[in-house]
């Protein structure tokens, strides 16, 4: 009777462990490799006065066809080894995403930014950090910055590898970085809306800059 009893079972419960299996969305990783180190001085992000700025648009890019606005942090380090940056990562709060360009208009400024926190989009509910992973440093005197940095991109539980141009200073316990404009693609991280033709098309290109600064640990 035991044996019967325990033969029945069996199959139950690895069902049941399919189905929990089948609710959870594994995350999709294709970054780069981590070839950066912890070794050197440790900077912790200034959160009051670092932030990702972000532009997406409608129709075609142009000013007059955008919303633009603001993601901050809520955590971040990097390290410095001999007066350069040598790694870091940043974790921004996505529930924190405000559109800047409305203000001044308290109704559509809560409306986008409650469909932006949305399932349509970023779905800060399930998914409220993203980051950004520094795999790579590589100095660069070409145009007008002077750093390159590959690193990782993960948004939504969704990471990807992306190249950011930016100007990095080291100066008297302060780490600046800022990058250039840089345009992501919102579809490869899952974030897919199509708004209806007549209300303007989306545009899949978003802009996002992010400007870090760092204060050395004592």
């Amino acid at each position: 009777m035991k044996r019967k009893l325990f033969s029945l079972a069996v199959p139950v419960i690895f069902a049941a462990i399919a189905v929990s299996c089948q609710k959870e969305k594994p995350l999709t990783n294709e970054g780069s490799e981590v070839t950066t180190t912890k070794n050197g001085n440790k900077y912790v992000l200034d959160t009051l006065n670092s932030k990702i700025e972000w532009k997406g648009y409608k129709v075609f890019k142009s000013e007059n066809t955008s919303h633009f606005g603001t993601i901050t942090f809520e955590s971040g380090d990097v390290t410095v080894n001999d007066g350069k940056l040598e790694s870091g990562k940043f974790v921004a709060d996505m529930n924190s995403l405000t559109s800047v360009d409305l203000k001044d208009d308290a109704e559509n400024l809560n409306k986008l930014n409650g469909h932006l926190k949305s399932g349509d989009f970023f779905e800060t509910e399930k998914f409220p950090t993203a980051s950004y992973e520094i795999t790579k440093v590589t100095p660069s005197a070409e145009g007008d910055y002077n750093t390159l940095l590959d690193g990782n991109l993960t948004i939504k539980g969704i990471t990807k590898p992306l190249q950011f141009k930016a100007n990095v200073s080291v100066n008297e316990g302060l780490v600046s970085i800022a990058t250039e404009p840089k345009d992501i693609m919102r579809q490869d991280f899952g974030v897919n809306f199509k708004s209806p033709a007549e209300n303007g098309v989306i545009k899949d290109e978003v802009t996002l800059q992010i400007n870090i600064k760092a204060i050395e640990k004592k």
